[in-house]
């Protein structure tokens, strides 16, 4: 059996503003689901992850998400 090389995976920072952000993660692959979620309340923090598993992470709610590439604010539904 082939051993995979492990891939160099991307890490997002997630801080919730306001209380009940949803951050949701989507699998890969020809049919996508949703695998993983969480929610945070004000001030938590979540450290995620792309994998081989994890090709989009959805955010709901008033949240930070830092990037490698810069900052960016979710914001609530009005």
């Amino acid at each position: 059996m082939e051993k995979r090389q492990p891939q160099n995976s991307d890490f997002i920072v997630i801080k919730a503003v306001d209380d009940g952000v949803n951050v949701i993660g989507l699998t890969r692959g020809s049919d996508t689901k949703f695998h993983h979620s969480e929610k945070l309340d004000k001030g938590e923090v979540l450290i995620a992850q792309f994998t081989e598993h994890t090709s989009a992470i959805k955010i709901r709610g008033n949240a930070k998400i830092m990037t490698q590439f810069g900052e960016v604010e979710s914001e609530m539904k009005k």
